[in-house]
């Protein structure tokens, strides 16, 4: 599925998908992208043809820059606001309810939504310079939507941290240590290496036997349908507030055009 800014595609081979998103703003995740993300996911989950998934960003650099800025802004009412925060809802829901293990591919730094999703896959791998930030309450929002992703992985210590202190980056390294990534690897060579020789493992794997894991994997999470829904809720709420409009302006006037 393509658009005039970015895409999202699906590949099948051997039993391997490989999903791939991208936008040119550092692949930051609009509606649009979001939503065929989200539907891309089903889809391939339900796919007999497919063992195991792998999940990436297109790009040499920035994994994924988060919510569009550009999109925030334009947001002029509550409901429009839970509608574009439900789009990670649906994002997370659709890997948490796939049938499929989900192996992240990273290959640089992530923001916000982007650490959410690499949270909801089951196994990330990620090159050293990786590095995380939650930067949501820095704009007035907060990490609602993908914090239950977030602290099912790093804990409610380290998620603590990500949400609280929302202008500092934390190193692949913090991330590996605090259960988000999996493995870690000098470059993205070496990345694209393991990530190859685990999805091959997996795809001669009993597709049962790892059906059943990813359910005792996702235990507890039964709720997040309703859970995500009201935390978009909170967003699109605080999303309209004259400090987080301020905020943002802010934030884009000092950024420089990017490219993944």
């Amino acid at each position: 599925m393509r658009h005039t800014e970015g895409h999202v595609t699906a590949e099948i081979q051997h039993g391997i998908a490989t999903i791939e998103f991208f936008h040119p703003s550092s692949n930051a995740l609009p509606a649009a992208i979001l939503t065929d993300l989200a539907k891309t996911i089903n889809d391939i989950g339900i796919d007999n043809r497919v063992k195991v998934i792998v999940l990436r960003s297109a790009g040499e650099k920035a994994f994924c820059a988060g919510a569009s800025f550009d999109e925030l802004m334009a947001i002029e009412n509550e409901a429009d606001g839970k509608k574009f925060f439900s789009g990670f809802a649906h994002v997370i829901n659709a890997m948490r309810k796939c049938h499929k293990l989900i192996i992240g591919r990273v290959q640089g730094k992530a923001v916000g939504g982007g650490v959410g999703i690499i949270a909801a896959t089951d196994y990330a791998i990620a090159t050293e310079d990786s590095s995380v930030k939650l930067s949501e309450l820095a704009v007035g929002i907060g990490p609602f939507v993908v914090g239950p992703a977030v602290e099912r992985k790093v804990g409610v210590s380290g998620y603590t941290q990500l949400a609280i202190d929302a202008t500092e980056w934390r190193s692949a390294e913090w991330a590996k240590r605090h259960g988000l990534y999996s493995e870690i690897h000098k470059n993205i060579f070496e990345v694209d290496d393991a990530v190859t020789k685990l999805a091959e493992q997996l795809a001669h794997s009993s597709p049962d036997a790892m059906a059943q894991l990813k359910k005792i994997f996702w235990q507890g999470t039964e709720n997040w349908d309703s859970l995500l829904s009201d935390r978009a809720a909170i967003s699109g709420h605080l999303v309209l507030s004259t400090f987080t409009r301020n905020a943002i302006n802010k934030f884009k006037a000092k950024a420089k055009p990017q490219t993944s």
